[in-house]
């Protein structure tokens, strides 16, 4: 059983030691598998979303409705990617910040998560569980027009810890259609 143990795993990209479930402004970054463009194309420094970008861009809007601790900052649907800022604002009192995490009774509940138990990040409101069901859902529902959509496995982001880095990255996804030539995301 210790044959592969640790061999192939890819090195976490998110901040040790950070929960990503506390309150806070995150910056995010979401790939098309191979950067393919399924959303549509920029004209005029303008994004046009095609039928498949609609869908993207619906179900970003449709996370606050699934997750009503988040607030959505400014977001952008390029061709091959999608950005946003998500505001996690959950409420926090004393019963939710030290009871939740405490069982009721005395007897031993049972295991969740599978080998990770209660580490698994599915089980709590945090950015992964958001983005698990925003790729999902966007996947299912593109896929009944395109086969062959996909996302990257996994997505970028960035913690914002100060209002300037905020209105920095406010102002970056706004004007990303503008400048989706000099993007890095841009196919060469």
């Amino acid at each position: 059983m210790d044959k592969y143990r640790n061999k192939y795993r890819i090195p976490s990209a998110r901040l040790q030691n950070w929960d990503y479930g506390s309150n806070g402004a995150y910056f995010i970054t979401i790939c098309t598998a191979h950067r393919q463009l399924f959303f549509g194309e920029i004209e005029n420094g303008v994004m046009l979303l095609n039928d498949a970008g609609k869908l993207a861009e619906k179900f970003w809007l449709e996370i606050p409705q699934r997750y009503p601790f988040i607030e959505l900052g400014n977001y952008v649907v390029m061709p091959n990617h999608t950005h946003g800022i998500l505001i996690i604002e959950k409420e926090l009192n004393v019963e939710t910040r030290f009871n939740a995490s405490q069982p009721t009774t005395t007897t031993k509940p049972p295991q969740r998560g599978g080998i990770t138990g209660d580490k698994n990040p599915m089980l709590h409101e945090n950015i992964s569980r958001i983005l698990n069901w925003y790729k999902g859902r966007c996947t299912f529902e593109i896929r009944q027009m395109n086969a062959g959509f996909g996302w990257q496995s996994r997505f970028h982001d960035h913690i914002i810890r100060s209002a300037a880095s905020f209105e920095r990255i406010q102002t970056y996804i706004e004007t990303n259609p503008e400048n989706w030539q000099n993007d890095k995301f841009y196919p060469k």
